[in-house]
Order: structure tokens, then C-alpha cells, then sequence
């Protein structure tokens, strides 16, 4: 496929934001991005006619009842046939801080036996509480599971922005440990928090910056083409971007968070 040919479908709905940097940043590398809201995609149930579909940022619906659950129930329930469709055909799906947690919410991740009726994990108010906006240190985990990372080495550390108050991941207490080694078994493990040597964050605060477990900050499905990560790469897109760009004495055309939409874009235009 062209990358003239390929349709990204950033999805919106009241309270969403970073919608306007995510088409950009698709648009930047060459393909159609449109920002639609959801009552569109209902009215036309198009969805089919995208290749790449992205939940962005934001506090849809003003994360009422837990962030991103109405956004998540709305879309399953009035697009869930198309959205399995979707998936089914190995179409990419990215969920952004609030899209991450409309993922898990909608069952599509950690998607150990598909899209699943109830959510498998959390993302919970931060610990220590409060809201987070902050630059932070990801180490890459993944073997070449994720679509979204395959430009990216295992073991790289890169830095992304936060901006979240609910983005602490956990598994239910008494499937802890079976639910993260299925993670690291299907390779869906993608980012974790870390120091800036990229040293695992222990869950330690300020490193860890909500308390997740295992240091955890994005996964994949099981065949890695759903993934959700609580950073913003869109905000990490180019150099500019960067919160200490007046430092640089050559400054970098682009950021590290251009790796995970490149990825993508190979991906469609190479495998679909």
C-alpha cells in the first residue's frame, strides 16, 4: 500500500485533546489523517474504510465513572461488530493516556483471548495521588511483537511527556502474577518506566510516576497490532518539542515519540 492510499481515523468525543498533534504527525509522514468525531462513525459506520484507528488524549466524556469507560461502552456498543471486524483483519489500533485507558475498558487490551466482555486490568488514580505532567524515561521491552515499536531497539530508553491523573496500570490482585507472565510470555510487555539509564523504576516515585505495576506504561495484544501507552508521543514528535531544546547545541529535527507512528506506517505499507 501507498502511504498516499493509507486513512488514519483519530477519533473524538467531548473532553477528548492532543487529537490536532496526532493528525499532524501522521499527515507529517505522508498519509491521510482525519480527526472524526464518534457520533459520525456511528451515523456512517464506516470504520471499515480506515487502515489505522487512534484514540487520543484528553478526559472523554469528563472520565465520569472511571477514565475512558463511557467513551470505551459507547464505542462497543454501538460499533462493536465493526470494531472486531477491524481487529480481526489486523488493522492497527493506538490508544494514547486517556485512549489507553478506553482500551482497557473496551477489553481490547491486554486482549489475552481476544476482545474481552470485561475489563482484565486497570488504570487507576495515580499513587501518590494528584495529576502528573511531566517528562519521563520509557525503556523499550519489546522482541518485535509490537507493530508500533518495530523501528525501535530493544532495550532503547526514550523520553515522553505525561499528563495524566489516572494512569497507574494493575492487574486484579489475585491474578498478578499469572497476568504479567502471560505479558511477557506473548512478548505484549512494550514500555516501562525507567531511570535515565533506563534501570527498571523499581515503581518508585518520581521514576514510575503513578505507581503501576511492574513499571509498566504501554502493552500490546497478543498479536500486537492493539497497542496503549499512558506517555504522548505525539507531544514528543519533534525536536522542538523537547523540554530542554534551548540546551542543544545542534537541536534534533525530531523526537523519540516519531518512532511509534513511523513503525506504524511501515507496518501498513509494507504487511497490509
Amino acid at each position: 500500500m501507498k502511504k498516499t492510499d493509507v486513512q488514519v481515523c483519530v477519533v473524538r468525543a467531548g473532553g477528548t485533546n492532543c487529537d490536532g498533534e496526532t493528525k499532524r504527525a501522521f499527515q507529517d509522514l505522508g498519509v491521510n489523517a482525519e480527526i472524526v468525531h464518534i457520533n459520525r462513525l456511528i451515523k456512517r459506520r464506516n470504520l471499515s474504510e480506515y487502515d489505522v484507528l487512534v484514540f487520543p488524549g484528553g478526559f472523554s466524556f469528563g472520565d465520569y465513572v472511571r477514565a475512558g469507560a463511557i467513551l470505551a461502552k459507547a464505542f462497543s456498543a454501538k460499533l462493536g461488530k465493526e470494531l472486531e471486524r477491524f481487529t480481526d483483519k489486523g488493522k492497527p489500533i493506538l490508544g494514547v493516556c486517556n485512549g489507553f485507558q478506553i482500551l482497557v475498558e473496551a477489553g481490547l487490551l491486554p486482549g489475552f483471548s481476544g476482545i474481552s466482555e470485561v475489563p482484565e486490568a486497570a488504570l487507576a488514580t495515580n499513587f501518590p495521588i494528584g495529576f502528573r505532567c511531566r517528562w519521563i524515561h520509557l525503556r523499550h521491552e519489546n522482541s518485535g511483537r509490537c507493530i508500533f515499536t518495530n523501528k525501535i531497539p530493544e532495550g532503547e530508553t526514550l523520553r515522553m511527556p505525561i499528563a495524566h491523573g489516572e494512569g497507574r496500570f494493575m492487574f486484579p490482585k489475585e491474578k498478578e502474577k499469572k497476568f504479567l507472565d502471560k505479558l511477557l510470555e506473548n512478548d505484549q510487555l512494550v514500555f516501562r518506566y525507567c531511570m535515565e539509564t533506563g534501570k527498571p523504576a523499581g515503581e518508585s516515585y518520581p521514576a514510575n510516576p503513578n505507581g503501576s505495576f511492574y513499571d509498566i506504561a504501554g502493552i500490546c495484544n497478543p498479536e500486537g497490532t492493539v497497542f496503549g501507552l499512558m506517555p504522548h508521543p505525539e507531544r514528543a514528535y519533534y525536536g522542538w518539542q523537547l523540554p530542554d531544546w534551548t540546551r542543544f547545541e545542534r537541536l534534533p529535527k525530531f523526537g523519540d515519540g516519531r518512532l511509534i507512528f513511523e513503525s506504524v506506517i511501515e507496518y501498513i505499507t509494507t504487511k497490509l
